[in-house]
């Protein structure tokens, strides 16, 4: 399995931002997609996560409400759509995989991709 992440910029306080990340998987039906986020200095952290086969998502508290994790099966592809984006949200942002039940828990996924880069500005 291989993740390809894109859609990192630079932004403002209070824009908004999709990454997306691509898989080579042939179905995902069986996955979680997730994504984490590693600030300077931070420990990576658990960011949002989606279960390919009933679409149901699920949120780290700091970004509930902000934050949406969806797919594509046509394209075997997931994105996180950022809004009210805030400076506390600059970190690399990572898309990673595993077979089986949904995690927060970074060690348990098997497969990441590359990281893209978000900066929010004040």
């Amino acid at each position: 399995v291989q993740l390809q992440a894109s859609g990192g910029g630079l932004v403002q306080a209070g824009d908004s931002l999709t990454l997306s990340c691509a898989a080579s998987v042939h179905t995902f039906s069986n996955y979680v997609m997730a994504w984490f986020r590693q600030a300077p200095g931070k420990e990576r952290e658990f960011v949002a996560a989606i279960n390919w086969r009933a679409g149901i998502g699920y949120y780290a508290d700091s970004v509930k409400g902000r934050f949406t994790c969806s797919r594509d099966n046509a394209k075997n592809t997931v994105y996180l759509r950022m809004n009210s984006l805030k400076p506390e949200d600059t970190a690399v942002y990572y898309c990673a995989a595993r077979y089986g039940l949904y995690t927060k828990v970074a060690e348990t996924y098997d497969y990441w991709g590359q990281g893209t880069l978000v900066t929010v500005s004040s």
